[in-house]
């Protein structure tokens, strides 16, 4: 594990609704005969010290993945409750969070987050793929807990409070292709016929 690992915990938000999917949870959807989840974890886990689920559903399929957390919240109330939820559960200086739906997260998407909120001594850093933020791939100091609690009773969007919070904007356009979210099963098909062989 990296120096930089031991200061991190990750988060794959995985509890939303997913409804352009049939309703389905998307984390086990099949992607190339591997379920979602698993190639984000693979992605991921050598980034961080220990890694977090946000899931609403099938706790214990996602517990042999990792830690499972629920939204404080019944019901399906957005990405900012899962970055909410845990945040309250992190234990480490520095919470990344990533969608479980982008099944090819940036290697370094950790490091050269890190290196921003250093170099600008900031609470936040967030990735921009070249033509828009990706307010789902993002760092943040575990001491933002409360903010993100009073930022979902408020009904706010996650982009909305990260900017209140000044975060930082990293280029990842060098790393463009690896944001691509799967929202709907076509999508899953257009992955495939370009990935998979």
């Amino acid at each position: 594990m990296t120096r930089l690992a031991s200061t991190l915990t990750v988060a794959i938000l995985a509890g939303g609704e997913g409804r352009r999917v049939g309703g389905n949870d998307k984390g086990w959807l099949m992607l190339g005969g591997i379920p979602l989840i698993e190639r984000v974890v693979s992605h991921v886990r050598e980034q961080a010290d220990a890694i977090l689920i946000c899931a609403n559903r099938r706790a214990d399929d996602y517990a042999r993945l990792g830690s499972v957390i629920a939204d404080s919240r019944l019901g399906f109330h957005g990405p900012l409750a899962g970055i909410a939820s845990a945040l309250a559960r992190c234990a480490s200086p520095w919470l990344l969070t990533v969608p479980v739906d982008a099944p090819e997260p940036p290697f370094d998407l950790a490091q050269r987050l890190h290196a921003a909120v250093i170099a600008h001594a900031a609470d936040v850093a967030v990735a921009h793929d070249g033509a828009q933020r990706q307010p789902l791939f993002a760092l943040y100091r575990r001491e933002l807990a409360q903010s993100a609690a009073t930022a979902l009773d408020a009904g706010m969007a996650v982009y909305r409070w990260q900017e209140n919070l000044g975060a930082v904007a990293v280029d990842f356009a060098d790393r463009a292709p690896a944001f691509a979210n799967l929202n709907t099963m076509n999508a899953f098909r257009e992955w495939e016929q370009c990935h998979v062989d």
